[in-house]
């Protein structure tokens, strides 16, 4: 477990921002809480015009001409203490998944890799329920918690330079959807056609920090 009352690593970022960094040696859920928690404790401040959630970390972003960089570190010093670690309720989608297949060449060698075959693997990774801890790397990418521990596997050791959007991706302890054609270091398992992210949208993101993911499973692929 976590020590919530660590005192995060306070730094400046350029000349409009603050970083928080609250993580250890690894992600915790708990910690990721308070900083979301935190995270909308900022957007109250009148001098603050930007707050992004990060995997255990925060940056804020303000007017320089308003608050001094030291007098807005003590703010957030203390906002960190009184910033409650309760789960956000969020909203649910359900985003179906297509299994295996040429979109999700990895599920074989992951499910040998865990252990249990391609239909167990499967069964455990549908029947989770996932949370949005932030969004990042790319435009609405959800870094995802929840991710059973049986199916954990650490990331590829050589990146793909290309993995195709809607791609249904673990890594690590985390799980995520790609929503555009990127680079990635994830292993691929599936593809949705859910779109996460539409710049033409009046909000772009389909998804935000907080919201809760159940894949359904559409079948798997040969």
């Amino acid at each position: 477990m976590p020590n919530l009352n660590i005192e995060p690593a306070l730094s400046v970022a350029g000349t409009r921002g603050i970083f928080l960094n609250a993580a250890e040696a690894q992600f915790d859920s708990r910690v990721q809480r308070k900083i979301l928690a935190l995270a909308s404790m900022v957007t109250e401040l009148p001098f603050v015009s930007e707050v992004v959630p990060g995997v255990n970390s925060l940056l804020v972003v303000y007017e320089s001409r308003k608050q001094g960089a030291i007098t807005l570190m003590k703010q957030l010093s203390q906002l960190w203490v009184e910033a409650p670690d309760t789960e956000i309720e969020g909203r649910v989608f359900e985003i179906p998944v297509f299994y295996g297949g040429a979109r999700g060449e990895d599920l074989a060698d992951c499910a040998v890799h865990c252990g249990v075959s391609i239909e167990e693997f499967v069964r455990i990774h549908s029947e989770g329920e996932y949370r949005v801890a932030c969004l990042g790397a790319m435009p609405g990418f959800p870094y995802l918690t929840g991710l059973d521990s049986r199916l954990t596997i650490a990331r590829r050791s050589t990146p793909r330079l290309s993995l195709v959007g809607g791609s249904v991706t673990i890594g690590g302890s985390h799980a995520g959807v790609t929503p555009c054609t990127a680079p990635s270091g994830w292993h691929v398992i599936g593809h949705t056609d859910t779109p996460l992210f539409d710049s033409s949208a009046a909000v772009a993101a389909l998804l935000k920090p907080g919201d809760r993911i159940r894949f359904v499973s559409k079948g798997i692929e040969s």
